[in-house]
């Protein structure tokens, strides 16, 4: 038992430094938001945050994995029922997309990891490996689905997924940039709806 209660212990020490680390990083920035700021705000010694990350880069690509990871929180089962159904695939899709660019947490983050993207090796190959990589790979599968189901036409299913998910990723940097201006997004909120009608339309039979 006690080993239990450690462990549970630990997670959930893990948790909170993960959710006060997101905190830190869009308040302050990646070279803001120090180990000994983020030890402090958690509520524990500096060199007890070493034991569950060895250093601050850890933390951050940590935390970047769970903006970039996919939208799509279905089972390969839910997945391949929905493809086999077409459009309601692509709409479910584009609505968690949805959700995750009007969050105000998580566009935060976004919005400083599009920056660090730049300077950070590691962090542009988490972004290739957990949104891009595994978004068109979901997608295509997706695609593929609905052409053995006659719902759409023949064709490549991985360069429909770039020209679909494309159009969603220039969304949401253009949510990204208004809000950062303090502009309105309110006429973009539709505009992910209206994008898949328009594609559906396009490639369906």
């Amino acid at each position: 038992m006690p080993e239990i209660a450690t462990s549970h212990k630990r997670s959930g020490t893990k948790a909170k430094i993960l959710k006060v680390a997101t905190t830190l990083f869009c308040e302050l920035g990646y070279k803001g938001a120090s180990v000994r700021k983020i030890a402090s705000e958690v509520g524990i010694r500096e060199s007890a945050l070493y034991n569950h990350y060895k250093n601050k880069e850890e933390i951050f690509l940590e935390v970047a994995k769970n903006i970039f990871s996919s939208p799509f929180s279905l089972s390969s089962d839910e997945i391949r029922e929905l493809a086999s159904r077409g459009k309601p695939f692509l709409q479910k899709f584009t609505m968690q997309y949805k959700m995750l660019t009007f969050d105000k947490n998580n566009e935060n983050m976004f919005r400083l990891l599009m920056i660090e993207l730049m300077q950070n090796k590691k962090l542009r190959e988490e972004f290739m490996s957990e949104f891009h990589d595994k978004n068109i790979k979901l997608l295509s599968e997706g695609f593929f689905i609905m052409m053995q189901n006659s719902l759409i036409k023949s064709s490549d299913p991985m360069l429909i997924s770039y020209e679909f998910i494309s159009t969603l990723f220039y969304l949401r940097l253009q949510v990204t940039l208004l809000r950062f201006d303090t502009l309105p997004t309110t006429n973009l909120s539709t505009q992910f709806e209206k994008h898949v009608d328009f594609f559906w339309e396009s490639i369906k039979l």
